[in-house]
């Protein structure tokens, strides 16, 4: 009886914990060339062009984005 109640315990428990994440990752590769390909592990535009500068081809989007709209917040140096 009390594995049963251990269980449900912790199933229980395991409701109340939310795991979804938004995707960080705003911008996507386009690699052009044989075999092309996408890498859409980029948070900033200018990650994803340094990563397509010199093997070919563009930055977009990433249509899975699901971060907020702005733009991130650059942090003030105090001296």
């Amino acid at each position: 009886m009390r594995i049963i109640v251990a269980a449900f315990a912790i199933l229980f428990a395991g409701f109340g914990i939310d795991t979804t994440q938004a995707d960080p990752y705003r911008w996507c590769a386009e690699y052009s060339g044989r075999p092309g390909g996408t890498n859409c592990y980029f948070v900033t535009l200018q990650q994803c062009r340094a990563a397509v500068s010199g093997v070919g081809g563009f930055c977009r989007p990433n249509t899975f984005y699901t971060g907020s709209d702005a733009s991130p917040r650059r942090r003030k140096r105090h001296l």
